[in-house]
């Protein structure tokens, strides 16, 4: 890692807008754009449409509508932490080839936070009887729909979710998805497997307390701060020194309004509240990054206390469910050089040359390539094999190594390595008790194992994580009108139905499209159960 790599990081959202603009890395969309149905399938097509990453972009909405007729001052942005890996080192203010080292100073040498107290993500407040008034509240944000057709609300997805360790005061940064249930209120997922969310062990110590957990949610920051959310870092390291450390300066903070907590002070919106710990409620179902969409389960409901803003915010929003996507962009471009690092310098494996993490449908964590050079003795391989599978129990599903003349992008290549230069009587090699890991909940047991597998499906499955195909076609027919790049569909472009799907969940999306969430959210607020552990499917207890 080198001390000679300085950073130019954007110190808030709007900086990191402008300087995607000059780099020509922002596409800006005037005409009006329905949020509900069309804004995420349309920048979808940039992933399902056969465009190179490199030339993907962020696109910023600046004539925001719904189904309901409503019009929206506030743009929203997509695609602009991660459509590809330019855009990522550009939040970072470094090169793409330096983003490793730059995730391994900060780590080592994390900043400390300096708090403020005029921060303008306060310049706006609203509480009390301004969070629930109609067009209030979470309904006066303009929250697109993910996957339509299939989920339930509008979600927030680009989320810094802060929380505390009521013991030890230490504070957690997490991505987690919240959906829209009332114009002051949230379902929350913090995932509960484990190498899950740090979240959620902090609402673990909160339920043993008998007490309710403060939490805010940042929607829109410096960009280097959000990119901890999804790096997994140890649960006791603060983010926001690691964030400092990121951008090569301390985070100006300041305490929220309602709860005891502290949020970037520069960010655009911040969602206060708290998370009760006596129940859950039903969340869900969304298009979820494992390609599939997740169904409902027993999760958090957040009751809001106060929503913060700038006066002139940009709403963001990020693009997730079957990947390549901005979600797993996010992950894989610091992933992979974090990984290697771990080989090389940890371990001190000999020959190891690069890691990559396979992107295109099976979303970085189930499939991970090691390139050796061709004199690395097999001692050595099987090591970094077992390093690769080890690091993370929700990575390394399938790890396979590969000679220094074997492209791991390149699947054609790699699956003539496994034909011609593996014995799969003595170069397989199958290890027991994994953690299922990421993934969709219908027809799985309980451990997996690192291996390779058949892939075809064996059980009826959730829907295809991508919007249904009228919602894609018509923004298909948008695309063009605003004569964008060419597309080359690559199948699946559009979301279908594989067996494990109810009437029930189409009446969700259908209201969701049509802009009548609210509706679903007073259903499962009769449903809220004590007792139960977040994630619990709701039909296991139906």
């Amino acid at each position: 890692m080198s001390d000679r790599i300085k950073t130019h990081a954007p110190i808030n959202l709007q900086d990191h807008l402008q300087r995607l603009e000059e780099k020509g890395l922002l596409q800006r969309i005037e005409r009006d754009i329905n949020k509900d149905s069309e804004l995420h399938p349309l920048v979808r097509w940039q992933f399902q449409g056969g465009i190179p990453a490199e030339d993907r972009k962020a696109f910023l909405f600046n004539s925001v509508t719904d189904s309901k007729g409503a019009r929206y001052e506030m743009p929203v942005v997509v695609g602009a932490l991660a459509a590809n890996p330019e855009i990522y080192a550009a939040g970072l203010g470094v090169k793409v080839e330096d983003i490793g080292d730059v995730w391994v100073r900060a780590m080592e040498r994390p900043i400390a936070p300096e708090s403020v107290s005029d921060a303008p993500c306060q310049e706006i407040v609203m509480t009390g009887l301004e969070l629930t008034k109609p067009g209030g509240g979470l309904a006066s944000l303009p929250v697109p729909i993910s996957t339509p057709g299939f989920d339930a609300s509008p979600y927030l997805t680009a989320t810094l979710v802060v929380t505390k360790d009521p013991e030890s005061g230490v504070r957690n940064m997490g991505t987690y998805r919240g959906q829209l249930k009332a114009r002051d209120r949230l379902g929350v997922r913090m995932a509960s497997r484990l190498g899950g969310a740090g979240g959620y062990q902090h609402w673990l110590k909160y339920k043993e307390r008998g007490e309710k957990m403060p939490v805010a949610i940042v929607i829109g920051c410096a960009p280097a701060i959000l990119f901890t959310g999804p790096q997994k870092l140890r649960i006791d390291d603060d983010e926001m020194a690691v964030a400092g450390g990121l951008i090569g300066a301390p985070v100006r903070t300041t305490r929220c309004k309602t709860v005891d907590l502290e949020v970037p002070a520069d960010s655009e919106i911040v969602i206060e509240g708290e998370i009760s710990t006596d129940y859950l409620e039903p969340e869900g179902p969304f298009g979820e990054s494992h390609g599939h969409v997740a169904m409902e389960d027993f999760n958090m409901s957040m009751q809001v206390t106060a929503i913060t803003m700038r006066k002139s915010a940009v709403f963001i929003s990020i693009v997730s469910q079957v990947t390549p996507s901005e979600s797993s962009t996010l992950k894989k471009v610091a992933y992979e050089p974090l990984y290697f690092e771990h080989l090389k310098k940890a371990l001190n494996i000999k020959g190891v040359k690069r890691v990559v993490m396979h992107e295109p449908l099976t979303n970085i964590r189930k499939v991970i390539f090691v390139q050796f050079d061709r004199s690395a003795p097999q001692t050595e391989i099987w090591r970094g094999l077992q390093g690769a599978a080890s690091l993370q129990a929700q990575c390394g599903k399938i790890v396979i190594a590969v000679s220094d003349d074997i492209d791991p992008n390149n699947a054609d290549a790699i699956f003539w390595s496994i034909a011609y230069r593996s014995n799969i009587s003595t170069d397989v090699h199958v290890v027991p008790y994994r953690s299922g890991g990421h993934g969709p909940k219908s027809g799985r047991g309980g451990t997996d194992a690192t291996m390779m597998i058949d892939a075809t499906l064996k059980a009826a499955m959730p829907p295809l994580a991508l919007p249904r195909e009228e919602f894609m076609s018509h923004a298909k027919g948008i695309w063009e009108e605003l004569q964008l790049p060419r597309l080359s569909p690559q199948p699946p472009w559009y979301g279908y139905e594989l067996g494990d799907w109810s009437d029930l969940y189409t009446q969700y999306a259908n209201r969701a499209v049509a802009g009548d969430w609210e509706q679903n959210g007073a259903l499962t607020e009769g449903q809220q159960k004590g007792g139960m552990k977040p994630e619990t499917p709701v039909r296991d207890i139906e």
